[in-house]
């Protein structure tokens, strides 16, 4: 079953024989990045070897969230809050956001100690969060047939919509200068001294000092040909929307078996955080141990299996030369076969506290493969080893909200402006320096 579609939109069709920065990935990092380096009159050119949010970026919930983040994550959540805030008129376009709350639904009282740790760990950050009680959730929750016990609720939290935001902010990047090329699969990195001095593209070579690798569930392969031990792996959700109903609640929410966001055409995006996949590729051996904290916390909410993934992965081994053709062309967009059943079973939780979508039709079902790291926490870094490298990946299913954030951050360090946010947790050394790998406690 094919992905959502995204709003159509224009792209350049000529590739330039040079740029100041050539952004690699077309999802919201990608063109984020696009935006803020051409907003500062940066001569930037992306390339995406599919079609610009064909993967991630459209298939994700459209939760643009504070709450629930890791604490090292808050800081950067904050500032694309606020970036998402001014992003339609800054771009003239319409990405679908709307400041509408999100709530954490506590079912136990395990939930709501989880929660009151989290608000202690954030309180420093002065957000409008709170723990609220069954009769206020009830409240936020129009038409809901389950009593639970509270929530954790964020009244600024917000929504997006991904089928329309990487469009919007790509067709705003093009306008303020960058361009973007689609059906460009940049296969590799050349480097003279050391340093990087083009990218070669399957349609032919860009002269640049600068890249920004924001290549998302492919940056791991990426990382390979130029000899960088990226330890990042892909797991896979399943997403569905509804048609449109009326009486629903206006903003997002998750328990233990769905979340629903309401979406800007009148339905819902129903999901269920906790059914996820890891295909066994040889990167799940290779990267065995920087994974082991992350496999104890997770418990079962993160499944092991096989897939079409498995033998295909086993090809991509070895690096293929520049001159020739690879596993970026091979395979445009990454579009796995979604678990219908976990999908539906999601919405049938959600309807059944929720009864005003029982009589929702299910419009499409998809699934999307995620960008994972062992921390969970996002790789937005310079790279010692390949001067010139900015890496931004690994979102961990917290891509979407933070996007323009970390596009902030990605622009500001390969042009060695001052950073946005501090960068010391992004750093792509925590992996090697020794650094324990620190897991977030559940919230």
């Amino acid at each position: 079953m094919p992905g959502p579609t995204l709003d159509p939109i224009e792209t350049d069709r000529i590739l330039p024989q040079k740029a100041g920065v050539v952004v690699i990935g077309g999802g919201i990092i990608g063109v984020s990045t696009a935006l803020f380096l051409a907003e500062r009159g940066i001569d930037v050119v992306l390339c995406e070897k599919g079609v610009l949010g064909g993967e991630q970026s459209s298939r994700n919930w459209g939760w643009v969230r504070i709450m629930g983040r890791d604490r090292r994550e808050i800081p950067l959540a904050m500032e694309a809050l606020k970036i998402w805030d001014g992003l339609d008129a800054r771009i003239s376009g319409n990405t679908g956001f709307r400041r509408s709350g999100i709530l954490y639904i506590s079912e136990t009282e395990t939930d709501i100690a989880n929660r009151d740790a989290w608000l202690k760990l954030a309180e420093a950050h002065g957000l409008d969060t709170r723990q609220v009680g069954p009769d206020e959730t009830t409240a936020l929750m129009p038409g809901a047939a389950a009593r639970y016990k509270g929530a954790l609720y964020t009244p600024s939290d917000a929504r997006a919509e991904p089928q329309k935001a990487v469009p919007a902010i790509a067709a705003g990047a093009r306008r303020a200068g960058a361009r973007i090329l689609t059906g460009c699969a940049v296969r590799g990195i050349e480097r003279s001294a050391g340093r990087i001095s083009a990218v070669i593209t399957e349609k032919g070579r860009i002269e640049t000092s600068a890249v920004v690798l924001a290549g998302g569930a492919w940056s791991r392969l990426f990382c390979k040909g130029l000899d960088v031990r990226l330890p990042q792996l892909k797991v896979r959700n399943s997403v569905l929307r509804t048609s449109h109903v009326a009486g629903g609640p206006e903003g997002a929410g998750a328990t233990a078996t769905y979340a629903y966001r309401k979406r800007l055409d009148g339905g819902y995006t129903i999901a269920n955080g906790g059914l996820n996949t890891h295909a066994l590729v040889p990167d799940s051996f290779a990267f065995f141990r920087d994974f082991q904290p992350a496999r104890k916390a997770e418990g079962d909410s993160v499944q092991l299996g096989l897939s079409a993934r498995s033998w295909q992965e086993l090809f991509e081994i070895s690096p293929v030369p520049l001159d020739r053709p690879g596993a970026f062309e091979r395979q445009r967009v990454l579009d796995p076969k979604p678990d219908t059943g976990a999908a539906l079973k999601a919405l049938q939780s959600a309807a059944d506290a929720l009864p005003v979508l029982r009589n929702a039709k299910v419009e499409q079902i998809w699934a999307g493969l995620i960008d994972v790291t062992p921390d969970a926490v996002p790789v937005i870094s310079t790279v010692e080893s390949v001067p010139g490298l900015v890496i931004a990946t690994g979102f961990s299913g917290h891509g979407f909200g933070i996007g323009p954030g970390a596009g902030h951050l990605a622009a500001d360090l390969v042009t060695g402006s001052t950073p946005i946010v501090d960068p010391v947790p992004f750093r792509f050394s925590r992996f090697s320096d020794g650094t324990p790998i620190e897991i977030a406690p559940p919230v």
